[in-house]
């Protein structure tokens, strides 16, 4: 990872580099003088203090020295900073360590589709490793510190992009290493890995628990970990569309285990709830327009909505078809209003005046079986003002590629989603309401007494039954997802 330096900056770790080693070297010929006075219980113990004395300045100072090659020095320095600046990894091969499955994890980060050069692979070798446990007491203070740190660094790296992504947008590198995150801490899980038996159980925990995650990740455990050499062609594509994906996951920041998740470039729809998925069609936002990602929360749907058309829809299409037709508006139950709210009529006048400065006027839909949103739209708080909802425009969903709307996702059935978000939410006895409510067309609002979560994907392929299956890139995002993660920097790209 590339980090900015300075003169003022380098001179600054220089002077605590000098400080530490100073502190190292008084607290050596303080052992040696303590040893001479015969103050020691023996030379073994001379001996191990002192070592320890070095080996704690010396990864103190490497962590400094090595700022700008580590992927996420400030953690590294929390990390040893716990455990009083101990080596984590390195010890006699007759001392149980984690090192060696620590190192399998690296061998294996392409099963969860991340980069190996990431984790400083031409420096973690099995021979440096093999070589500085068979002969610990030779090996020098530097060699043993500078391993240490380099795997503390893989392995919080590691932690790190599997919980949240190597380009969260959200959790860029440089904010994750500042400890400024949402209680999740790397360095914490790493400690307490490293206290267990079942030491890769628990780095591998902190990976998404959503059933679209589990399923690309084993089925890229298979093709990069079991089906390699077996006669079995594995196409490197594949990989990294999965691998792509994966990523998009993991910015995902809630596991829930009832939620409605749409997948954009699949056109679908899944509620997920703890026994079962209910499936459903969507249409989403054209590439002109598209349906934003996001994660939000269902409080309440609406029958027979009214809907207020965005500005950007009736300035730049719904005005413009009262030219060459003047009853556009009313045969499609429009009306006018002024940035007050004051209702404006519907005559050549005033839709004249109204295209002379169309920015302090709007225009609302009233309810009805040809209502843009149809008969229920389903409402969630989100900085992009879109929703979920039913349309008139039936026939679209019998398309196999259902990119038409203006952002807005159209669900296919959404009486029957509606149904089942209040058996969900307990509320059977509503039911009846709400269909009396549809057939009269009245307007009413249903509220959850829990909100449902609803995330928008972007995933470009997903395993069912086994098989990968693969979607179009309809918003051509794929490519610049692949090349930020198949770079060593850590941070997000400059679009």
């Amino acid at each position: 990872m590339k980090r900015p330096e300075n003169i003022t900056y380098r001179l600054k770790r220089n002077v605590k580099l000098y400080i530490l080693l100073a502190v190292s070297a008084l607290l050596t010929c303080f052992s040696i003088a303590e040893a001479a006075a015969g103050n020691t219980s023996g030379k073994a113990s001379f001996v191990y203090k002192s070592q320890d004395t070095a080996l704690s300045a010396s990864i103190r100072g490497q962590i400094i020295l090595n700022e700008k090659h580590l992927n996420y020095p400030a953690s590294v320095a929390r990390f040893y900073q716990q455990s009083g600046y101990k080596l984590s990894w390195i010890a006699p091969e007759t001392v149980k360590m984690h090192a060696s499955e620590a190192m399998l994890m690296l061998d294996c980060v392409m099963q969860y589709g991340l980069n190996p050069p990431d984790y400083h692979p031409g420096e973690l070798l099995y021979e440096k490793l093999n070589d500085l446990t068979r002969h610990f007491s030779k090996a020098s203070v530097t060699e043993k510190a500078g391993f240490d740190i380099l795997l503390t660094d893989a392995m919080l790296t590691f932690i790190n992009n599997l919980h949240y992504g190597k380009l969260n947008p959200d959790y860029s590198s440089i904010k994750i290493d500042s400890g400024n995150t949402t209680g999740f801490l790397a360095e914490t899980v790493l400690a307490a890995a490293l206290q267990q038996k079942n030491f890769i159980k628990t780095l591998l925990s902190v990976q998404p628990k959503l059933k679209a995650y589990t399923d690309l990740q084993f089925h890229l455990h298979l093709l990069t970990g079991l089906y390699t050499g077996d006669c079995y062609e594995v196409s490197d594509s594949d990989i990294r569309k999965i691998a792509v994906n994966l990523e998009r996951l993991r910015w995902i920041k809630d596991n829930d285990t009832t939620y409605i998740h749409i997948n954009i470039p699949s056109f679908t729809l899944e509620f997920h709830q703890p026994d079962t998925v209910y499936q459903f069609k969507v249409i989403i936002g054209k590439p002109a327009a598209p349906t934003p990602t996001l994660e939000s929360a269902i409080a309440y749907f609406t029958t027979a909505p009214e809907w207020k058309v965005p500005p950007k829809i009736f300035i730049k299409e719904l005005l413009p078809r009262t030219r060459n037709n003047p009853d556009y508006f009313r045969k499609n139950n429009y009306t006018i209003y002024d940035y007050k709210g004051n209702y404006i009529e519907d005559n050549a006048a005033n839709r004249a005046m109204v295209r002379r400065d169309p920015g302090n006027y709007g225009i609302r839909q009233s309810a009805g079986f040809d209502n843009s949103l149809g008969l229920i739209v389903f409402r969630f708080p989100n900085i992009y003002d879109v929703y979920l909802h039913d349309t008139p425009e039936q026939q679209l969903f019998k398309k196999e590629a259902r990119a038409y709307s203006h952002g807005c996702i159209r669900v296919e059935q959404a009486e029957k989603l509606a149904e089942l978000l209040l058996a969900n939410d307990a509320s059977t006895d509503k039911i009846p309401e709400l269909k009396n409510a549809l057939k009269k067309y009245i307007t009413r609002n249903f509220y959850l007494k829990k909100a449902v979560p609803i995330k928008i994907t972007y995933l470009t392929c997903s395993v069912k039954d086994g098989v990968l299956l693969t979607y179009n890139d309809i918003y051509d995002l794929d490519k610049g997802m692949e090349t930020g993660l198949y770079t060593t920097d850590m941070t997000l790209p400059a679009n």
